[in-house]
């Protein structure tokens, strides 16, 4: 689906929710985004399925027929939460992102701050700007802790991306700045870098984090490092050679 016919004014804001297998975070999370942007801004939800074998399509189309603002799309196969979150921005008819996790610990009622915090640094349709949700006080167990204070100690390290939690789904994001990144599996996890590779900013707010209530974590200490061992080594490569096009306008003023 591309952008033809598509009137990208009449929202502001897609909220784009990876999920696999979230059945009973399905509806709860949707209440809670619908509450939390409900008066702010003209909003859409845009639900990836990356091939869910539980409940979760059934639990998606009911939830269309109470929210009319739901968006879903399916992937016939599992793809990986990267490709899925790419497919939700492809699809999204609004000018800014907002990304969050599907599994109900990220806090929809932070997405209002950094909506506030993007346009108080400049943000625009055609910023290179990336508000970044830090969850400084994580309620996990001790080993998704330390598996992600290693990875992102690993990362901060040999990418100086200056961001303290890469992991966070919850961002901000100009949708155009995020479409000009390279696509790649678990690209996700290196979204601050690839926007400073850009030429960008990144920063990065304090977030409510939550005890997962339901549900299943996919995600330990092998697939949260080692799994994206190659592909930190290609942003590295990467970094070196940064895609920063300064163009001179006609006003003889530099923009990028």
């Amino acid at each position: 689906m591309g952008d033809a016919g598509r009137d990208i004014s009449l929202v502001d804001v897609s909220v784009v929710v990876p999920v696999k297998d979230e059945a009973d975070n399905v509806l709860p999370l949707i209440r809670e985004i619908a509450a939390a942007l409900d008066g702010v801004r003209p909003f859409e939800i845009v639900y990836v399925d990356d091939g869910s074998t539980d409940g979760t399509p059934e639990k998606l189309a009911a939830a269309r027929d109470e929210y009319p603002m739901l968006r879903v799309m399916r992937h016939q196969g599992c793809f990986g939460q990267s490709q899925a979150i790419q497919t939700g921005v492809r699809h999204a008819a609004a000018p800014l992102i907002a990304t969050l996790d599907g599994d109900g610990q990220n806090d929809p009622a932070d997405i209002p701050a950094l909506l506030q915090r993007f346009d108080g640094e400049g943000g625009s349709a055609d910023a290179l700007l990336m508000i970044a949700g830090w969850r400084a006080k994580r309620k996990d167990t001790w080993l998704k802790r330390i598996s992600s204070k290693v990875a992102n100690a690993v990362r901060g390290t040999l990418l100086g991306d200056a961001t303290p939690d890469t992991g966070c789904g919850l961002k901000v994001f100009p949708r155009a700045m995020f479409l000009a990144f390279p696509g790649f599996d678990h690209m996700h996890r290196f979204m601050p870098a690839l926007t400073i590779r850009a030429g960008g900013r990144v920063v990065s707010v304090e977030v409510n984090h939550r005890p997962r209530e339901r549900g299943q974590s996919k995600y330990g200490l092998f697939n949260r490092l080692w799994v994206g061992i190659v592909d930190l080594f290609g942003v590295m490569w990467l970094n070196r050679r940064p895609n920063r096009v300064r163009i001179a306008a006609d006003d003889g003023k530099e923009t990028q």
